[in-house]
């Protein structure tokens, strides 16, 4: 890596141009020319107001590695970061076969199983971790709810009330999650990083207040000791490195709270944690440059985001202004 160059490769950055710019940012404050490109299926996206725009294949592509290798050698790329779940595991997969870039993910091993929820699932329950009562088609208790076995962004979820909803979802019940419906809780997500050494540098839980389409719109940075212990248990447990976000809900009626999924990645929501002082940015190019990030333990409670949409325009697929 030039000591004055970083180009970084965004998979599927397409609308987090507020973390890359902070990305950008601290680079050019230790010293380093960042250069943003993001994969993308299509070009008329938010990141290509701060971004060059690759136009890639699916994550699904039999050819995905090669074609991402193409890219990374013209482009001289030092870092991949993925952004979007299909995106992990091409990530670790890629490392594991080229060895030519650095990326915030962990092990082929310890990310895949995160995105089939039944494995997961059953990942967390070996771990030791509490998880809601799963079921199967043939021992359940309603409600229960479903969700897609490799779904992303609440999209298909179920919420099964009666028997006749369960009769109708049973043919199709090995394609979902079945588990307990807790319907009063809280949606707690917790930021994280964790160093390639395995260092655990921050540990940063926000409530989810407002949730569209699946992504937080509204959140706040919370004091709450027995889930960053927790936290901190998921992240040792299985092995877990780079960028992290966790997903707990605590159910109000039986004080329980309990671990829902693991996305190995930055969050949508991560600026909140940044913003409250754990500098994200900073501790991912520190990790990447060889250097030693200090732990954080002075990210501040109460710190609330609001996000918003803006447009980007464009003509004939190229930014305007």
């Amino acid at each position: 890596m030039n000591e004055e160059s970083l180009n970084i490769l965004m998979l599927g950055g397409a609308k987090r141009v507020s973390l890359a710019t902070k990305i950008a940012i601290m680079g050019f404050r230790m010293g380093l020319s960042v250069n943003l490109f993001s994969w993308e299926l299509d070009r008329v996206v938010p990141i290509a107001q701060i971004a060059e725009i690759v136009e890639g294949a699916k994550w699904s592509d039999p050819d995905v590695l090669e074609k991402l290798h193409e890219v990374v050698t013209t482009k001289k790329i030092h870092i991949i970061i993925p952004f979007v779940d299909g995106a992990i595991g091409v990530t670790a997969r890629y490392r594991a076969k080229y060895g030519n870039v650095w990326a915030p993910v962990g092990t082929i091993e310890s990310v895949e199983g995160m995105f089939d929820k039944v494995v997961a699932a059953r990942l967390f329950e070996q771990a030791g971790l509490p998880i809601p009562a799963t079921y199967t088609p043939g021992d359940y208790k309603l409600p229960l709810i479903a969700k897609p076995r490799c779904g992303s962004a609440s999209a298909g979820i179920i919420v099964v009330n009666d028997d006749d909803e369960m009769t109708r979802l049973i043919p199709y019940a090995d394609d979902y999650l079945l588990q307990e419906y807790v319907e009063n809780r809280e949606e707690i997500t917790v930021d994280c990083y964790v160093t390639m050494k395995g260092r655990q540098i921050a540990v940063v839980p926000r409530l989810r207040e407002t949730v569209v389409g699946g992504e937080v719109s509204r959140t706040i940075t919370i004091e709450n000791n027995s889930i960053v212990e927790l936290s901190r248990r998921v992240l040792t447990a299985l092995d877990l490195r780079g960028a992290v976000t966790l997903q707990f809900l605590i159910d109000k009626d039986n004080d329980r709270t309990l671990l829902m999924e693991v996305n190995p990645r930055f969050g949508g929501g991560v600026v909140c944690s940044i913003h409250a002082g754990a500098n994200m940015p900073e501790y991912m190019l520190t990790d990447c440059t060889g250097g030693d990030p200090a732990p954080c333990t002075d990210w501040r409670p109460g710190v609330e985001i609001s996000r918003y949409m803006q447009e980007v325009v464009f003509y004939n697929g190229e930014v305007q202004g």
